[in-house]
């Protein structure tokens, strides 16, 4: 185990970490709350003994179906854009997979046993994609055109002290299970936020609590975010994401079954299927750089000169904190928006793109267009700026007026 800790930590984030470890608790506002109407009877917990409670988890095993709703309000055209249509690469590639969870609900069979073996099926009617970690290989599958991705960990990934920094891009981009998403929300839980215990629940049949994390800074988009906790074993079932504005969850995320018995070894056993197409992943695949935020821009008929094409800057800027962060990104564009409006030689593909990013905003910062959805917004100014953050339209036109 010893030489194989470092790669082990890596690897784990490819599927199913199953317990949040070192969250940062002192930093979190603790709000206790003991609210229990119309769930399960449990006995009463503080918020932070619920965190502490998830931290100390130690389930390593599980089994289990998961379903996944995503509804950010997409525009159809954006939606294509941002993702799902296989803009960036070939149907075995996780990329594609992931950006497909952006959009509509996801069935997904999950399996854990430890940090070297997880596993991720999609599952779309007779098709399914398959994601498997098992030792220092990882596979994904997709049975609907028999290709595979492949991505092996190098020799300085396994040695202690070596290749500090790498990771698998391939996972990074594949945080699909309720327990994931769980982690990286309460890592990010700080002085920002308010956290209190909810109502109980049952989810997959387990009774649970529930930790609600709401914005303490006004602007942002987010509502809450409620995450059930097995009132048992501390494992996170379920994860959704509410918006301010109200409605139906902009993220659903929970397992509908579930079971902490080991699963079988060859549960994570994958061999390519003969005459299947095996994709290598590249040392360095997905790697952002600085124009790596536009790629997808680039690619659209008729807005590599609104991106900057492959000269542009692509300079990134952080603003403000917390859940009231905005991205300021300086494409270093050669075209304006005004003069692709103008265009009438301009692609209708790019006219398309234009009308769905929807208001036309102006202020001290000059005139812009926002494409709004209901989580994240994004201000595109006339000039190649680009203000990104679940944050309102409002809140994206005060940040390029201060800083224009």
């Amino acid at each position: 185990m010893a030489a194989n800790t470092k790669t082990s930590r890596k690897v784990a984030r490819y599927a199913v970490p199953v317990a949040v470890a070192g969250v940062a608790a002192a930093t979190v506002a603790m709000v206790p709350a003991f609210a229990n109407a119309g769930g399960p009877d449990l006995p009463k917990v503080t918020a932070q003994q619920l965190i502490e409670k998830v931290a100390a988890s130690d389930v390593e095993q599980l089994s289990g179906t998961a379903k996944i709703s995503t509804d950010l309000g997409l525009p159809k055209i954006a939606s294509g854009l941002l993702g799902g249509g296989g803009v960036t690469g070939g149907s075995a590639n996780p990329e594609d997979k992931v950006a497909q969870l952006a959009n509509g609900t996801h069935t997904l069979r999950v399996a854990a046993d430890g940090e070297d073996r997880q596993k991720l099926t999609f599952l779309d009617g007779k098709d399914e994609y398959s994601l498997i970690h098992n030792g220092d290989d990882v596979w994904g599958y997709d049975s609907k055109s028999n290709e595979v991705f492949h991505e092996k960990a190098s020799p300085s990934d396994q040695g202690a002290g070596k290749g500090a920094g790498k990771e698998h891009k391939t996972g990074d981009r594949l945080n699909a299970s309720p327990q994931k998403l769980a982690e990286e929300i309460l890592a990010a839980a700080g002085p920002t936020t308010d956290v209190s215990v909810g109502e109980t629940a049952q989810v997959a049949g387990r009774d649970a609590y529930q930790l609600v994390l709401k914005p303490k800074q006004s602007g942002s988009t987010v509502g809450s975010v409620q995450i059930a906790v097995d009132a048992k074993n501390g494992v996170p079932l379920r994860v959704q994401l509410l918006s301010a504005q109200g409605g139906k969850p902009i993220v659903d995320a929970g397992f509908t079954k579930v079971d902490f018995a080991k699963p079988s070894a060859d549960t994570f056993t994958f061999t390519p299927p003969k005459g299947a197409k095996v994709t290598e992943g590249v040392d360095g695949h997905g790697k952002g750089d600085k124009d790596g935020a536009f790629k997808a821009l680039e690619s659209f008929p008729g807005l590599d000169g609104l991106a900057g094409g492959p000269g542009g800057k692509g300079d990134v800027k952080v603003l403000g904190e917390g859940w009231a962060t905005i991205a300021r990104i300086d494409s270093g564009a050669g075209k304006s928006l005004k003069d692709l409006e103008n265009d009438k030689n301009a692609p209708k593909e790019a006219k398309q793109f234009l009308d769905s990013l929807g208001d036309k905003v102006n202020g001290s910062f000059g005139e812009g267009r926002v494409l709004s959805t209901r989580l994240f917004n994004v201000l595109v100014t006339d000039d190649g700026k680009v203000y990104a953050g679940a944050v309102t339209k409002d809140a994206l036109v005060k940040a390029a007026d201060a800083n224009k």
